[in-house]
């Protein structure tokens, strides 16, 4: 069972899943240790974004100032 094709895309995409979370996760508080509590609207377009944008996301919040450059970046990308 373990090698069949239909289980090992399952694995594959809890382990997508996974990291997925776990890069939301970090991006998140890293915004909320910045800013304080972001905007229900503000979480939904973070939660919206792939695994890659979340990476880049995490190292563009390093230049941010304020929330408004936040929402710049979303809006950019």
């Amino acid at each position: 069972m373990q090698e069949s094709v239909t289980y090992q895309a399952i694995i594959r995409k809890g382990r997508q899943q996974g990291k997925q979370e776990e890069a939301r996760s970090l991006v998140m508080r890293m915004l909320t240790r910045q800013f304080g509590n972001l905007d229900e609207q503000l979480q939904q377009r973070i939660g919206a974004l792939s695994v890659t944008q979340l990476e880049e996301l995490a190292l563009a919040l390093l230049d941010f100032h304020s929330a408004a450059d936040l929402i710049v970046w979303l809006d950019e990308n």
